[in-house]
């Protein structure tokens, strides 16, 4: 992580008082809440609609802040302690964390899109990590400011940086790329995440595609080349290069003799290797999730031996793509750290095609606008009752999932609850035992609460 004297602090960013009494001291590492703070740490004190860290700062030094940050407009900074005034406390978060990148010079890839982030921020570890030392983004600190927090985290033996970026607006993705300065870009995907307050998906493209903003002199975007969104965009951008990836052989990457099980995806990358590929994922968005980090693990000379084992290697986040041991035999596919349609038809199609009696446990997908209840009862009418025995939906959103699927279904095959304690109830009940059970939705329902109470 960082560490710098204060006089070196105040050549990376803009400081407007005189801290020439404190230029031989120094801080370790950087925090913007005093209940995680660390000896050592410089605090940042940072403005939101409920709070005002400013009023947190004597208690950080207390806790052992070794100096702190104080936006200019705030009166009465601490006397006697190591504090830089600057002009705003979050830009000047950003810019040390941009400074620090400068002063690393890692490689950095930067990952975007509507689905698949996480996953493919965790592949690129995996593989990245068989020949350079890597930092990647921990857990969701993928805005504003959890990105510069996950740079100013780096250790400075750090080689590959390998960042998540996440947006809601419009103009967010610029900022965190033009922090962090992407060797390599990917677009994981365009989906409908965020129709809420972005309006189209023709918007979402528009947002996701500003990652390029901020790519070096030379650097590469890789994207899903059957996505017209993104494509028409960049064939008018001379002065970026540009690789894709996808299902045809019109990519630059594209899969081959595919096969999926619980325990995974295997795959030839025709180009690459003769030999299969194996991801411990299964579905074929895990399979494209893979083939844009192969393209960026080339970019940086990884060879393909590597590649392979860092596939075969990889260890998923909480709640993405998680099996588990249920109750009675069965077991359990918990994907219910987030949801969109896409996300949603992915992992229910990678799903239904899996051996044995399936039940599906489909939450609310969020923050979907004003078409949200047909995007829900067009989920309820894909799914085949020739493949899943019974539907259990929760939410105010997902009983348009239950209603769409009763059509098809027979009348006691799906159920629908606002209350997952009756879920649970019924849901157990029709367990004989040996099923497996996947369970999807967007976060804020937390349907892993469920899941917990069907482990074994």
């Amino acid at each position: 992580m960082i560490q710098r004297t204060i006089e070196q602090l105040a050549e990376m960013i803009k400081v407007e008082n005189d801290v020439s009494a404190f230029k031989e001291h120094s801080i370790k590492g950087v925090a913007f809440d005093t209940r995680i703070i660390e000896e050592g740490n410089l605090f940042v004190p940072l403005r939101s609609e409920k709070a005002d860290g400013h009023q947190y700062v004597q208690m950080a030094l207390e806790n052992g802040a070794a100096a702190v940050l104080w936006q200019k407009d705030e009166p009465n900074p601490p006397k006697n302690a190591p504090v830089l005034i600057v002009e705003d406390t979050l830009l000047a978060l950003q810019e040390l964390a941009h400074s620090y990148r400068k002063q690393v010079a890692p490689k950095v890839v930067g990952i975007t899109g509507s689905n698949g982030k996480t996953t493919t921020k965790d592949i690129a570890a995996s593989v990245f990590s068989e020949k350079y030392r890597v930092h990647k983004t921990d857990g969701n600190f993928n805005n504003h400011i959890g990105l510069p927090i996950t740079i100013l985290l780096m250790p400075e033996d750090t080689e590959v940086l390998i960042l998540e970026m996440g947006m809601n607006h419009t103009g967010e993705i610029s900022v965190l790329t033009k922090i962090a300065c992407p060797d390599v870009a990917i677009i994981t995907n365009i989906g409908e995440a965020h129709l809420q307050e972005l309006g189209s998906r023709k918007a979402i493209a528009e947002a996701k595609l500003e990652i390029i903003e901020g790519l070096t002199e030379n650097g590469l975007l890789v994207y899903p080349g059957s996505e017209l969104l993104v494509s028409s965009k960049v064939s008018s951008l001379h002065q970026y290069r540009f690789q894709t990836f996808g299902e045809s052989s019109e990519n630059d990457l594209y899969p081959a003799q595919i096969k999926i099980d619980e325990n995974g995806s295997t795959f030839i990358v025709p180009g690459l290797s003769n030999e299969s590929l194996f991801i411990p994922l299964a579905g074929n968005h895990n399979v494209q999730n893979a083939l844009a980090v192969i393209l960026a693990a080339r970019e940086l000379f990884i060879p393909t031996s590597s590649i392979k084992q860092g596939l075969k290697s990889v260890k998923m986040s909480n709640m993405r793509m998680e099996w588990h041991q249920g109750i009675k035999g069965t077991k359990i596919l918990n994907d219910a750290y987030n949801a969109s349609p896409t996300s949603m038809r992915a992992v229910i199609s990678m799903f239904s095609n899996m051996k044995g009696e399936k039940i599906v446990v489909l939450g609310d997908m969020l923050e979907l606008g004003e078409e949200e209840i047909n995007y829900h009862q067009q989920i309820g009418d894909e799914l085949d009752p020739r493949k899943i025995k019974y539907v259990f939906t929760y939410g105010n959103l997902g009983k348009y999932i239950a209603k769409a699927a009763k059509q098809h279904f027979k009348d006691d095959h799906v159920f629908a609850f606002t209350n997952k304690d009756e879920l649970i109830a019924t849901l157990t009940s029709k367990i004989i035992g040996n099923e497996i059970i996947l369970f999807k939705a967007s976060r804020g329902v937390k349907l892993e609460e469920v899941v917990d109470a069907l482990k074994r």
